[in-house]
C-alpha cells in the first residue's frame, strides 16, 4: 500500500544502485527488510487482540487499557517525522539496525510492564522506529535491485507488514491467550531480533547507503494541502481502529463466542485488508479520488451494518472482512495523493503518511473507548467510527477532490 507513496524516494536510490551483487544476496536482504515489517505490523495490530488480557491483568477497564494502544500510535506520530529528521545525515544500513535495536527495547519493557502507565511507556518507545523504518527500507530495497524494478521490491518489503495482519496478529494473539500477554510481546521481540541479525548479516555495507539533507523536504510542511490531506486520514481510517481495536470484546461479549474465535476474527480482517489494498492500488494509479471515496463510502455502509447487527456471528465474521478491505481500498489513494502534494518531500512525506494514519489508529481507540466508557454499549465503538470516516470522507469532497494537484501521475 505504500509503494506509490515512496515512488519519487526509490527512484532516487535507484540512480545509485549497485548491479554487482547477485540475485541470491538481493532476495535475502529483501527477507531481512520484509521479516522487520512482519515483526513491526505483528506488534501493532496483536495488541488488540490481547487487550482483554492486559486489561484484567493490569486491573483496569477497557477504555483505560486502550491508552496503551493510543500510546503505540502517538509514538509513530511523533516518531515518523523526528526520527526520520534527527536521522538524515545516518547510513540507511546503521539506522535500519538502530530502529530495530528500539523497537526490540520497546518491546520487552512491554512485556515487563507492571501497571497501565508503564506499559503505555512502552508502547510508546515500540512505535517510535515504524515511520522511519519504512522511509529507510525504501531507500535500501530501492539500491538493491537497481533501475527500474523499486515498485515491486518496495512491495515484497511491504508484504511483511500484509502478512502480520493475516498471520502475525492472529499467531501472537493465540500465543497470549494460552501463554499470557506478556509473551506475546517477548515472542515479538524474539521475531525482531531475528530480523536485526538479518539486517546485521544482509544488508550491505556502503557508502552509497548514506543519508543526505531534509531542508528541502521541510519546505512541505508549508504547503496547507499537505495537512488538509493528513486530517483526511487521520479522521477517515480512524474507523478502522475503532473496530479492530475491540475485537476480543466484539467476539466474546457482543456475539458471545468463545475466545478462541478472535485469532479467526483477526486472520479475516487482515485478508480483507489484504484484499482491499489489491484494489485500492489500482484506483489510486489511474483515478484522482475515486479510489477513496468508493473506499471510504462503501465503507461507511459495512460499518452501520457491523454496528446494528454485530452480535449476531453470521454478521460479525462477514463484516470483519468488510472493514478491512472497504477501508484498505481508500489508503492508497490517500497515500499516493499526499505525497503528490508534496513530490520534492518524499522521505518526509512517507514518514507523514505513516504518522497521520497512526493518528487514526490513536482517534479511533480513543473514541471508540469513550463511546464504550459512556455505557452506549460494546458496538458503540463502531458508531464513533462511523460519525470518523463521514467528516473524514466530507472533508476530501469539499476541500481536497477540487485542486488541480490531485490529478493521477
Amino acid at each position: 500500500m505504500l509503494t506509490k507513496a515512496y515512488a519519487a524516494q526509490c527512484a532516487a536510490a535507484e540512480a545509485k544502485a549497485s548491479p554487482v551483487a547477485g540475485q541470491r544476496s538481493h532476495g535475502l536482504t529483501l527477507f531481512a527488510l520484509a521479516l522487520g515489517s512482519f515483526s513491526i505490523g505483528t506488534s501493532e495490530f496483536a495488541s488488540m487482540g490481547v487487550l482483554q488480557l492486559f486489561c484484567t491483568s493490569l486491573g483496569v477497564d477497557i477504555p483505560v487499557a486502550t491508552h496503551a494502544i493510543t500510546a503505540y500510535a502517538m509514538g509513530v506520530v511523533v516518531g515518523a517525522p523526528l526520527v526520520t529528521l534527527a536521522a538524515a545525515h545516518l547510513n540507511r544500513r546503521s539506522l535500519l539496525l538502530w530502529l530495530m535495536g528500539l523497537f526490540i527495547a520497546g518491546n520487552l519493557l512491554s512485556a515487563a510492564a507492571t501497571n497501565i502507565e508503564m506499559l503505555a511507556a512502552a508502547r510508546f518507545i515500540s512505535g517510535m522506529p515504524q515511520g522511519a523504518y519504512f522511509g529507510a527500507g525504501a531507500v535500501v530495497a530501492s539500491y538493491i535491485v537497481g533501475p527500474g524494478r523499486s515498485g515491486k521490491a518496495f512491495s515484497l518489503v511491504m508484504t511483511g507488514l500484509t502478512v502480520a495482519t493475516i498471520v502475525g496478529s492472529p499467531l501472537a494473539t493465540f500465543l497470549g491467550q494460552n501463554l499470557g500477554w506478556r509473551d506475546t510481546y517477548i515472542t515479538v521481540a524474539g521475531v525482531a531480533a531475528l530480523a536485526f541479525a538479518a539486517l546485521w548479516c544482509w544488508v550491505p555495507r556502503t557508502d552509497a547507503l548514506r543519508g543526505g539533507s531534509v531542508t528541502r523536504e521541510l519546505g512541505a510542511l508549508r504547503k496547507p494541502m499537505v495537512w488538509v490531506m493528513m486530517a483526511v486520514a487521520a479522521l477517515g481510517v480512524a474507523s478502522i481502529f475503532a473496530v479492530y481495536t475491540f475485537i476480543g470484546p466484539f467476539v466474546t461479549d457482543a456475539a458471545s463466542l468463545d475466545p478462541a474465535v478472535i485469532p479467526i476474527a483477526l486472520a479475516l480482517f487482515g485478508i480483507g485488508m489484504t484484499t482491499g489494498n489489491l484494489i485500492g492500488g489500482r484506483l489510486a494509479d489511474r483515478y484522482a479520488g475515486f479510489g477513496l471515496i468508493i473506499g471510504f463510502g462503501s465503507a461507511l455502509v459495512v460499518l452501520a451494518i457491523l454496528a446494528s447487527y454485530g452480535a449476531n456471528v453470521w454478521v460479525l465474521m462477514p463484516a470483519m472482512f468488510g472493514v478491512g478491505a472497504t477501508m484498505m481500498i481508500a489508503i492508497p489513494t490517500i497515500q499516493v495523493r499526499l505525497t503528490g502534494f508534496a513530490p520534492e518531500a518524499p522521505t518526509l512525506m512517507g514518514a507523514m503518511n505513516l504518522a497521520s494514519l497512526n493518528v487514526a489508529n490513536a482517534v479511533g481507540a480513543w473514541a471508540g473507548g469513550l463511546a464504550i466508557g459512556a455505557g452506549l454499549g460494546l458496538l458503540s465503538a463502531v458508531w464513533a467510527g462511523l460519525g470518523l470516516t463521514l467528516t473524514g470522507l466530507l472533508l476530501f469532497v469539499l476541500v481536497v477532490a477540487g485542486t488541480r494537484r490531485l490529478a493521477p501521475a
